[in-house]
């Protein structure tokens, strides 16, 4: 669980990163031909979005740098740091400050094709949307679900994550993590313990897993999750869902993603637009206002639904905007967002 104060808050200096399967792709070439040669890379998203809630304006350029440090056939160092603006509008000005976060720094040790072991500070492996999604260049809609401060963040200690084909037809992927009490500035954790487990089944490009988590400080309390992805081979469309359940409150969310290049009637100017569809409910839990605060859940039942739309200028390169409806007991609201949202890739040598 991340101890901030909102689930878009970002910890302070600059940070390093890399996914999971990059760390896989890079040791399983490295073992396999030894005439490859890794170099360093420094990757990561830029944006800038502006959102409407409530008819409160905010504009939000975001700096997430991403650095892999290979070394050896097995060991990586992995990080991404996170820069955003929070500039609210005053008489037509607008100003606030930059929060920062790291939001990982690991040492991964590649043990062999069935388990690499990390520690330092990871993404904490609770449902799929902090550790697959979350980057503006990735994410559909640029608003988080309502319940993504359940059960992530990022978590200080180690973890163990793999994956292995059951039989053919069925592939297994699993990790399990402690996480240390830490409040260190800008490397906050809690002390908890957990795991996720997913089958996934690659001829139908389905996945669903479940997810759970232990916190081993106050309350003791106990978080259930479980998620399904689906990108169907018949059609460019995207379908995941999460649910979760924790003494913060519990609900899910319900997406969709079109790319109308599937369509001939659109092959020409829309051929890079993409549309997307969300339904989400949250209920409250039994803790105090301020936990909710605290963690960034909302304070009261909520429903929203929100329609958008993408267009890719190249790869690389897009531009988003969404409107969502937002309804609970103190209010209804309507919530706009627009922006643009660039990835980089860049190597830091050549290999010998």
């Amino acid at each position: 669980m991340r101890i901030v104060s909102h689930p878009l808050s970002y910890v302070s200096s600059a940070t390093l990163v890399l996914s999971f399967w990059l760390a896989l792709c890079y040791g399983a070439s490295a073992q396999q031909d030894d005439s490859v040669k890794v170099v360093p890379i420094l990757s990561g998203t830029a944006g800038f979005i502006t959102s409407i809630d409530a008819g409160h304006a905010e504009l939000s350029p975001v700096f997430d740098p991403v650095l892999l440090l290979p070394f050896g056939d097995r060991w990586l160092v992995e990080s991404r740091a996170e820069f955003t603006g929070d500039f609210q509008g005053n008489n037509g000005r607008f100003g606030g400050p930059v929060e920062k976060e790291i939001d990982y720094l690991q040492l991964d040790y590649i043990a062999n094709r069935y388990v690499t072991v990390t520690a330092g500070r990871f993404l904490t492996p609770f449902g799929i949307y902090n550790e697959r999604l979350y980057p503006v260049w990735i994410r559909n809609l640029q608003t988080t679900p309502l319940i993504f401060p359940i059960g992530t963040g990022s978590s200080d200690g180690a973890m163990l994550r793999g994956g292995f084909e059951a039989h053919a037809g069925l592939d297994v992927n699993y990790a399990a993590y402690f996480s240390m009490l830490s409040t260190v500035n800008k490397l906050g954790s809690d002390r908890l313990a957990g795991g996720r487990f997913g089958l996934f089944l690659p001829g139908q490009r389905l996945e669903f897993g479940v997810s759970v988590q232990h916190l081993l400080q106050e309350n003791h309390s106990n978080a259930l999750g479980f998620h399904c992805e689906w990108q169907p081979r018949s059609a460019p469309v995207d379908l995941r869902a999460e649910y979760a359940h924790s003494a913060l409150g519990s609900g899910y969310w319900a997406e969709s993603a079109y790319r109308l290049s599937d369509l001939p009637v659109w092959n020409g100017i829309l051929r890079g637009a993409q549309i997307v569809a969300r339904m989400q409910q949250f209920f409250t839990g039994d803790t105090p206002d301020d936990s909710t605060a605290e963690y960034g859940v909302p304070d009261s039942n909520a429903k929203q639904a929100e329609l958008g739309l993408n267009y890719f200028l190249k790869d690389g390169l897009k531009v988003t905007s969404s409107y969502g409806r937002q309804f609970t007991s103190q209010g209804n609201a309507n919530i706009w967002t627009m922006g643009i949202a660039y990835r980089f890739a860049v190597p830091l040598g050549r290999p010998q």
